[in-house]
């Protein structure tokens, strides 16, 4: 996947493709001193002990506005003439873009106005309309949601802050890779979240730059993961279809811009799943005591799925934090399914006295912590006689839950189905 410092192109565009350079990247950085926070860096002991070396966390969710877009926003709106910021910027965003660049206009005194899709999460539309955008909700997908911000852009004349379709957006993104460098500059692997990918290119620029031996893998959800079925085929393709809880990343085809850029310096893309996401949500929450977001979690889901793939010391860029609590609460729960510490079955037991007891006895003996019982004697499934027990219970992972399905079936309980 790795070329030079020049991205040829054919077909799908005749131009050759710039790449940003680390003088770029450094000149953003001095422009957004004040303005971004330098993120700390925390070390993981879970999942050193699962790649075998330091692996550390640069905390972007850490961030003002809890994401890395407020560096691409500042460096794209600061660089306009005030006769641009006088005509007010446009976005289009699924929330962390839409903060950044709210709060980037406001801080540079232009008005902004940005266009979400209706399902956005609460949490990120309230902040993006505190930050004293105008915010309209259009369209299900950022792709419809950047449709209608490139028609207010015609109509109203106002400049378009693509959320990773320009220079400036990489060359500000790239400011998370000259911390990493300074903060471990030993680094041999980065893991990054991949969506259109402005974050990814940018750092990747500066990494490639100044420490080539350093491995970048960028980190796709599976279930929106444009980015393989495009490099496969040379090109950027669209898709057709994306469902995923990491909306942060769920962009549906990469532009010629960034396109030119992972193909160039990035040495792989992978993909992860939605089970993957949750468990490394609740590894962030549990073991680092960080709020991650789905996107934001992805590097740290890669490292969780395949532990081998990576080179220690690692650095796992957790890209955002902005989650809102009730998705938290939902993605928690799923996590602790995946993880086989939340257990629900569905079993078959004795109609008769004592046999619901006997039951709750025996998986407490063993561990389990009853959450809530129910128990029906109407059902397709029901034999005459018996019970349908559906069993919520605590375990302390998935050996347990398996043994414990195990014990249960030896026992003489006929487990049904794990729901």
């Amino acid at each position: 996947m790795r070329g030079g410092m020049r991205a040829e192109t054919s077909g799908w565009q005749d131009a050759v493709m710039e790449l940003i350079s680390v003088d770029e990247i450094r000149a953003a950085q001095q422009l957004l001193a004040g303005v971004a926070r330098y993120t700390p860096m925390e070390s993981s002991r879970p999942l050193e002990g699962l790649v075998g070396g330091p692996v550390h966390l640069k905390c972007e969710n850490l961030q003002r506005t809890g994401s890395f877009k407020i560096r691409g926003a500042y460096t794209r709106i600061a660089r306009l003439t005030e006769a641009e910021r006088a005509r007010g910027v446009v976005a289009a965003s699924a929330g962390n873009h839409a903060q950044g660049v709210a709060l980037a206009a406001a801080l540079t005194g232009a008005a902004s106005t940005v266009f979400m899709p209706v399902g956005a999460s609460i949490a990120k539309l309230a902040a993006t309309r505190a930050y004293g955008a105008t915010v309209h909700l259009v369209g299900k997908t950022l792709d419809e949601s950047l449709v209608a911000a490139r028609e207010f852009e015609a109509e109203h004349g106002a400049i378009l802050v693509h959320p990773f379709d320009h220079p400036d957006i990489l060359r500000g993104q790239g400011t998370v890779g000259l911390e990493i460098l300074e903060q471990i500059p030993d680094v041999a692997t980065v893991v990054v979240a991949l969506g259109g990918g402005g974050l990814l290119s940018g750092m990747a620029a500066a990494i490639r730059q100044l420490r080539p031996q350093t491995r970048i893998i960028g980190v796709q959800a599976a279930q929106a993961a444009a980015w393989p079925v495009s490099m496969a085929s040379g090109h950027p393709v669209r898709l057709a279809s994306m469902s995923t809880m990491a909306d942060g990343i769920a962009v549906g085809e990469p532009t010629a811009l960034t396109y030119a850029h992972v193909t160039d310096l990035v040495d792989e893309v992978i993909t992860v799943s939605e089970d993957a996401i949750s468990k490394a949500m609740l590894l962030c929450l549990e073991r680092a005591k960080l709020v991650v977001e789905p996107a934001g979690a992805a590097a740290v889901a890669a490292i969780m799925s395949e532990p081998e793939r990576f080179a220690p010391p690692v650095v796992a860029v957790l890209s955002g934090g902005n989650i809102d609590p009730l998705l938290l609460l939902h993605v928690t729960q799923h996590g602790l399914v995946a993880a086989g510490r939340f257990l629900t079955l569905r079993i078959d037991i004795p109609d008769s006295p004592g046999s619901l007891a006997g039951l709750l006895t025996f998986v407490g003996e063993r561990g389990g912590n009853v959450v809530d019982v129910a128990h029906s004697r109407i059902g397709s499934s029901v034999a005459l006689g018996d019970v349908e027990v559906n069993l919520r219970l605590e375990c302390r992972g998935e050996p347990h839950a398996q043994a414990l399905i195990e014990g249960l079936s030896e026992a003489g309980f006929r487990v049904l189905e794990r729901l």
